[in-house]
């Protein structure tokens, strides 16, 4: 006898389905680490010299890509990718009129 699994479809959030306080800033702060995670990998870094870049201690960075964000706002996690030689560009736009809450979304260029 075959037994039921109850399925529960995302949100699109992880950290909101979880229940996590800030959620919306919880998966921008990932896609950003994301972001420079797949920076670091391109460029071949160790966690050392990706340390040295970032001004940060090695362990800070291994802690980092392991996701481990706490301690690090938003705007620090910028400034990473600025020291990374990327731009950061904050868009503010309206609301779509679904009612839902506003969003907070990462997204990034492809290297030209």
């Amino acid at each position: 006898m075959e037994e039921e699994i109850a399925v529960t479809r995302s949100s699109g959030n992880v950290y909101a389905d979880l229940g996590f306080p800030n959620a919306e800033e919880e998966l921008a702060k990932a896609e950003i680490v994301r972001q420079i995670s797949a920076i670091l990998r391109e460029r071949s870094l160790t966690q050392a010299k990706a340390g040295k870049v970032l001004r940060v201690s090695q362990p800070k960075v291994s802690a980092l890509l392991r996701g481990h964000t706490e301690g690090y706002s938003i705007e620090r996690l910028f400034r990473f990718l600025l020291l990374l030689d990327r731009d950061v560009e904050i868009l503010v736009k309206p609301r779509d009129r679904s009612g839902s809450a506003g969003q907070i979304t990462v997204a990034a260029l492809s290297a030209r």
